[in-house]
């Protein structure tokens, strides 16, 4: 016969590793808008100093936050990617690993398509 304090403590660490896997998810998303937000400075660097001459200088300034963006996602993705194979879900219904490089690549995508954007300008 099973003891009851060892299946109540089972459960409690299974528990703990959703919470875990859970809160890991949401450290991605907050990197993620953070990232996000990069790309917004970006957008208002070169809408300020637009008109500044020579206008290469504003579109290298924000060029570097579209770049520090890109960096964002991807370090992110991998982080978050690293964290869940470690642990295993319980109860918890968990995004599958692949969508964190998806969702990087996605975004990577269209923040390059601002960057192209930005130099035709």
């Amino acid at each position: 016969m099973s003891d009851p304090r060892e299946e109540l403590a089972e459960e409690r660490t299974d528990w703990a590793e959703d919470r875990t896997i859970l809160a890991n998810e949401r450290t991605f998303a907050s990197w993620v808008g953070a990232g996000m937000g990069a790309v917004g400075v970006a957008l208002a660097l070169r809408a300020v100093f637009g008109a500044v001459e020579p206008k290469w200088a504003a579109k290298v300034v924000a060029s570097t936050f579209l770049a520090i963006s890109l960096l964002i996602y991807w370090l992110a993705a991998f982080k978050a990617h690293k964290t869940h194979k470690r642990l295993s879900s319980g109860d918890a219904e968990v995004t599958p690993t692949r969508n964190f490089h998806l969702l990087a690549g996605a975004l990577t995508l269209g923040t390059l398509a601002v960057g192209v954007i930005l130099w035709r300008l």
